[in-house]
């Protein structure tokens, strides 16, 4: 079915060989996971210096509203993740997608504009409010083939990790050469080359049928797909809640001013693709996955206790977050994949409509927890309720089916 959807893009691929990607299958996937990468580029530059910066704004001294603005755009990404895609559904992908980061570059102007960590709270919700991840991966499963689409969702996640990854060695030298504002200001450009990307470059979604109703039930029923929903919820919650303590960790225990931060950043970057890239090509083709994602939380949780036990100087600093970026890339990555695998067939954008509302949840949660949990009770709690967040994911994932492993169909003769 999703083959004569296909080819009623494009004449040519009912006669493509049916184990090979299309070429408009590579350019939906490609082109998909850079809406995804610009825009969770935007979100992610402040991450390594807004906690610094924070107290340059009225009212940046309170770490509770430090949390708040790191986290304000998963709050309202989680209320309209789903409404987005159901109008997605409704309206078409491409001008729901559209719409949402016309939002984005809006917020992103208020964020860049405010004098007050109030404003800038606004920005980053309004930013939020352009909640297109679930169209954008109901996009993808339109354009893709079964067989391919674990392909593409593990594009989509990896693009997110890679960005992750890159703005934590560009934030520091872009703060250092046009402050936070300008931050702010280069979001919102980002988010205006996704919009030509989306209307010039993404191909056009075929028609699709209306999903049947209760399929939203049958997910949230689903004890395999709401492990992995806890899983992404978890990963992102550590990942905001680390980052409203770790700027300022290594200014005052590593002694590294912030516009210096990607002399941390950019070896613990590479390094962890070094070993991130060869981890997920082992879980793919070796049927490993559930061992290195398993293995992935684990890394997790032996960060946290580092960073409580042995976090004075900037070489330890480096080396627990160099760590921290191969699980989070791992997981970042197979996640996605994973989810595409075990969706029912006819509720694919509904799990993926769950997944990113509960990745969102994590995101604002994890700011507010940072903020509050370092405010009341010092950044060493911090480190340990994470531990406990990935210590509880562990026991989940450990009781969790191993995903099937993809079977690439034979060609006819």
């Amino acid at each position: 079915m999703v083959e004569s959807r296909l080819s009623t893009i494009h004449p040519a691929m009912s006669s493509i060989e049916h184990d090979s990607m299309t070429a408009l299958e590579r350019r939906a996937g490609i082109s998909l996971a850079a809406i995804f990468a610009l825009r969770m580029l935007g979100l992610f530059l402040i991450l390594p210096v807004f906690a610094v910066h924070a107290h340059a704004y009225a009212g940046g001294d309170s770490l509770v509203l430090v949390g708040l603005a790191i986290g304000a755009y998963g709050l309202t990404q989680a209320f309209l993740q789903l409404p987005f895609g159901a109008a997605s559904d409704r309206f078409g992908r491409k001008p729901v997608i559209v719409f949402g980061l016309v939002l984005f570059v809006v917020g992103s102007a208020m964020a860049a504009l405010a004098d007050s960590i109030e404003m800038v709270v606004a920005g980053r919700a309004l930013q939020g409010a352009g909640a297109i991840s679930a169209a954008v991966t109901a996009l993808a499963a339109d354009l893709t083939r079964d067989q391919h689409r674990t392909k593409i969702m593990a594009m989509i996640g990896s693009s997110i990790g890679l960005v992750f990854a890159l703005s934590m060695v560009a934030a520091p030298v872009l703060h250092a050469l046009v402050g936070m504002s300008g931050i702010f200001w280069i979001t919102a450009l980002l988010a205006l080359g996704a919009i030509f990307v989306v209307v010039r470059v993404v191909p056009d979604a075929p028609t699709v049928s209306r999903p049947a109703k209760g399929r939203l039930l049958d997910v949230l029923r689903n004890g395999q797909l709401m492990r992995l929903n806890f899983g992404v919820f978890a990963l992102h919650l550590i990942q905001t809640t680390m980052w409203v303590l770790v700027p300022t960790a290594l200014v005052s225990r590593g002694g590294l001013p912030l516009a210096e931060h990607w002399r941390v950043y950019l070896p613990a970057v590479l390094l962890s693709f070094v070993v991130m890239v060869p981890a997920i090509i082992v879980a793919e083709r070796r049927g490993l996955m559930k061992p290195i994602f398993n293995a992935s939380i684990v890394l997790l949780v032996i960060v946290q206790a580092g960073l409580y036990l042995f976090s004075q100087g900037v070489w330890l600093l480096g080396l627990w977050l160099t760590l921290f970026f191969v699980a989070f890339n791992v997981l970042e990555a197979t996640q996605p994949s994973w989810i595409s695998r075990i969706a029912p067939a006819d509720a694919k954008g509904a799990a993926l409509g769950v997944y990113n509302t509960l990745q969102s949840v994590g995101l604002f949660l994890g700011g507010m927890l940072g903020g509050y949990v370092g405010q009341h009770f010092g950044s060493a709690a911090v480190n340990l309720v994470c531990a406990g967040v990935a210590i509880a994911w562990l026991a989940l994932a450990i009781s969790m089916n191993a995903p099937p492993r993809r079977v690439v169909p034979a060609v006819a003769a």
